[in-house]
């Protein structure tokens, strides 16, 4: 089932939806530490930060490591990897990818709608 694929508008035009995501990131204390303690982690970050350009990041700790959380717009699923591996390649880090919604997003979702037909 995996590897089949229905798709009715297969030969269809597609149009172009941005998708908001948050992606939240942990990194293992090496080779961050590492980073760290020889100058290069700052430079690193300015580097996969510039690459991914999120609209917002936020540090914090994760499970008694460090992490956060990017606000990214992605254009289509393809532009997946080039969101996740520079944080891959660059510390190693894990990374879930979690769809989002604005106040305005989810007021066009029609959930009034949804919900009359669930009951």
């Amino acid at each position: 089932m995996f590897g089949a694929c229905y798709s009715p508008r297969k030969h269809q035009k597609r149009r172009t939806l941005k998708m908001r995501v948050l992606l939240d990131f942990e990194f293992p204390l090496e080779p961050f530490n590492s980073m760290a303690k020889d100058g290069t982690v700052g430079q690193k970050l300015e580097q996969v930060l510039g690459d991914i350009k999120p609209e917002a990041v936020y540090f914090s700790a994760r499970n008694g490591k460090r992490g956060g959380t990017m606000v990214v717009d992605l254009a289509d699923a393809s532009k997946i990897p080039a969101i996740v591996e520079p944080l891959f390649l660059s510390f190693n880090a894990s990374v879930q990818i979690h769809p989002c919604m604005t106040a305005e997003d989810l007021a066009k979702a029609g959930l009034e709608d949804l919900g009359k037909s669930y009951k």
